[in-house]
């Protein structure tokens, strides 16, 4: 498990940083398409949700028992809706905020959301850690499913900034330091927990793992998903299917 430990940090890293793509998009179209946003959201959502029962719950079950790992599950469900409720972040585009602010609102707008998904993005990193180290294939199929995720993210820090300063590099700068905290939390997991790292510690935190991305997935992706969605409103589904079927068929091949 610990030869996976570099490829756990990297793969977390990456994920975290997606935040910039957000960043540039915004920087370069300020806002993509309803139809694109809705899919890739779905898509993202239908991956981690398939991954989190197919993969992450059904070993810890086998690692820990059916009833250590629901306990564990819904503690995972439980402390994402905790830092939810204490930090809550918002996206561009999510609810029908006025354009009318000031540029001092705008920026200060951009800094908050830039903290809560910073916050929010700790589990995150400790999702794709958990999963690298028990299995790099599903390592990978997590940090691209948050990768996705993490893109309207540093869209949503990097357009009211940008709007509010006029500096592309202020904006790019709060984006990348919300998604530089998943690696931050990969990294601060991987010092606390290594020592103690036994196949019963995994299966806990693999099935709590799954409690926070199914956490992510209902309470943030799927509905923002429906919201950029608009009329577009069955893309969304069609971007969940999708990412489950992709999801399904690599899990078949690498098995």
């Amino acid at each position: 498990m610990n030869e996976n430990l570099g490829i756990a940090l990297l793969l977390t890293t990456g994920a975290g940083l997606a935040t910039t793509i957000g960043s540039l998009i915004g920087l370069a179209v300020r806002k993509p398409g309803p139809k694109f946003m809705g899919f890739t959201l779905g898509f993202s959502a239908g991956v981690m949700i398939l991954v989190s029962f197919v993969e992450l719950l059904q070993g810890s079950v086998e690692s820990i028992g059916f009833l250590s790992a629901h306990l564990a599950f819904f503690l995972g469900m439980i402390s994402f809706f905790l830092i939810d409720t204490l930090i809550p972040h918002d996206y561009i585009g999510q609810y029908d905020h006025k354009i009318c602010e000031s540029d001092h609102g705008l920026k200060r707008t951009g800094m908050l959301i830039a903290l809560g998904i910073g916050v929010h993005n700790f589990p995150e990193g400790l999702a794709t850690f958990a999963g690298a180290l028990e299995d790099v294939h599903l390592g990978i199929a997590i940090a691209v499913a948050i990768a996705i995720h993490n893109i309207p993210e540093g869209l949503a820090v990097s357009a009211p900034i940008y709007a509010a300063t006029g500096s592309r590099k202020k904006a790019f700068f709060w984006s990348f330091l919300s998604g530089v905290s998943e690696p931050i939390g990969a990294g601060l997991a991987a010092l606390v927990l290594l020592p103690f790292l036994t196949t019963v510690v995994v299966g806990w935190l693999l099935a709590a793992v799954a409690g926070i991305m199914i956490a992510i997935s209902l309470d943030e992706i799927i509905p923002v998903a429906k919201t950029f969605g608009g009329e577009h409103s069955h893309v969304p589904i069609l971007g969940i299917i999708t990412g489950m079927f992709v999801m399904a068929v690599s899990l078949w091949l690498l098995n």
